[in-house]
């Protein structure tokens, strides 16, 4: 329900704003003389890019475990064939069932590098996976930890939310990108007969620059949810079991193999420096696990 109620919020703020940005350009710059006189039909416009906008982010959701599976070659635990897959799906429906949420798929996939990830539509329809290399590096203490960061990433919402705000971030960049390409197709090449070729390169060309500065926002988002799930970990499995995890991370090389479809959702993120940072879908392991060592005697926040 909370999902749905903040969809339906997160269009209706779009729709708000363009209609205040709209009315302040109307009455003092004289805007929609503008748009009438080279045809722009900006409400329609905006009702494109929403639709194409959003119904892109939610079929790559929709796709997300389907996705995964393909690209990680992932092998799904559906019946135990020894005792640590065994104990893999006996932890995560523990913690589903701690946390609230229906039993995810679990899953393994061969990677010789420290990690793990969760995607799905729902709460209730999701994927919880970890690589061969996480399983041969941790403890079961540790392996735990990493389950339970994944299981508050799915209990949290995290893909739908980041998926809205895909949504709305692909909205304004194709919205924006048309509008500045309908402009320098009339003002720039004098073209009157409807839109021509120096519209569709400056959209093409907009739309690559506007959706990778876009993608900071998105960026911003996904590292400001690894602290959440952290703190979800830590109420699960315990928070020195995620401590320690979040170390034995701090041990490798923290690079991540991990398609881009699912990385945000990986419990280890690449390493960068820079404007490289704004990139990152995860904040470096220092600050994750100081962020723990923080909450000391704080109460933990509730996974839901």
């Amino acid at each position: 329900m909370k999902r749905v109620l903040l969809f339906l919020a997160t269009n209706l703020a779009v729709i708000l704003v363009f209609s205040v940005v709209w009315m302040v350009l109307s009455t003092f710059f004289g805007l929609s003389t503008f748009t009438e006189q080279y045809g722009i039909n900006l409400t329609g416009m905006l009702v494109f890019c929403a639709i194409f906008g959003f119904g892109g982010a939610f079929i790559s959701l929709a796709m997300s475990k389907w996705m995964a599976k393909r690209s990680t070659g992932l092998v799904l635990i559906e019946r135990p064939r020894n005792e640590m897959e065994q104990w893999l799906q006996a932890t995560v429906k523990r913690q589903a069932e701690k946390a609230g949420i229906g039993m995810p798929e679990v899953g393994i996939y061969d990677a010789p590098e420290i990690n793990a990830f969760a995607t799905g539509a729902s709460r209730n329809n999701s994927l919880v996976a970890v690589s061969t290399g996480l399983l041969r590096a941790m403890s079961r203490d540790e392996v735990e930890a990493v389950l339970a960061h994944e299981v508050s990433h799915v209990a949290n919402g995290d893909m739908v939310t980041l998926t809205l705000i895909q949504g709305v971030v692909n909205t304004f960049v194709m919205f924006l990108a048309r509008i500045i390409g309908h402009t320098i197709d009339r003002v720039v090449f004098r073209n009157e007969g409807g839109p021509g070729i120096g519209y569709f390169v400056t959209v093409i060309v907009l739309e690559i620059i506007f959706g990778i500065l876009a993608s900071t926002v998105v960026m911003a988002f996904s590292r400001h949810r690894e602290f959440r799930a952290d703190a979800g970990g830590a109420q699960l499995a315990g928070r020195q079991k995620m401590i320690a995890a979040l170390e034995r991370l701090a041990q490798s090389y923290g690079q991540s193999s991990l398609p881009s479809e699912v990385r945000a959702f990986g419990i280890s993120g690449n390493v960068a420096s820079g404007m490289k940072k704004l990139f990152m879908s995860h904040p470096p392991l220092a600050e994750r696990i100081q962020a723990l060592r923080d909450l000391q005697g704080q109460r933990l926040p509730t996974v839901s």
